[in-house]
């Protein structure tokens, strides 16, 4: 893997049927002059939710992107999801409260 290519972290079963998966692109913090990743995707199917994947992926993209040499992980979430909100916080992840998130679409 190099750093410019997107990772995808799965979580499988004993028996192999996937249970999530989290999608990373690379990223660069010009402030601090360091890589960064986005977490972009992550899902957990229904019937795995609250058993603890949620948890486990999010820690495993932690620990590539510190293997890789990132400085820290980034991501948004619906303003409504105060589930995965409730888990990133029990994470450590912190809300931004400085920014507002603008998008340009067409």
């Amino acid at each position: 893997m190099t750093r410019n290519e997107s990772v995808v972290l799965l979580a499988r079963g004993d028996d192999g049927a996937t249970l999530g998966f989290a999608q990373l692109f690379p990223s660069f913090s010009s402030v601090r002059a360091a890589p960064i990743y986005v977490l972009n995707d992550l899902f957990v199917v229904p019937v795995a939710r609250r058993q603890g994947v949620g948890t486990l992926l999010l820690q495993a993209a932690a620990d590539m992107a510190r293997a890789t040499g990132a400085i820290r992980l980034k991501l948004s979430t619906a303003i409504t999801n105060v589930a995965a909100q409730r888990l990133y916080e029990a994470m450590k992840w912190t809300r931004e409260k400085d920014f507002q998130v603008y998008n340009l679409s067409w």
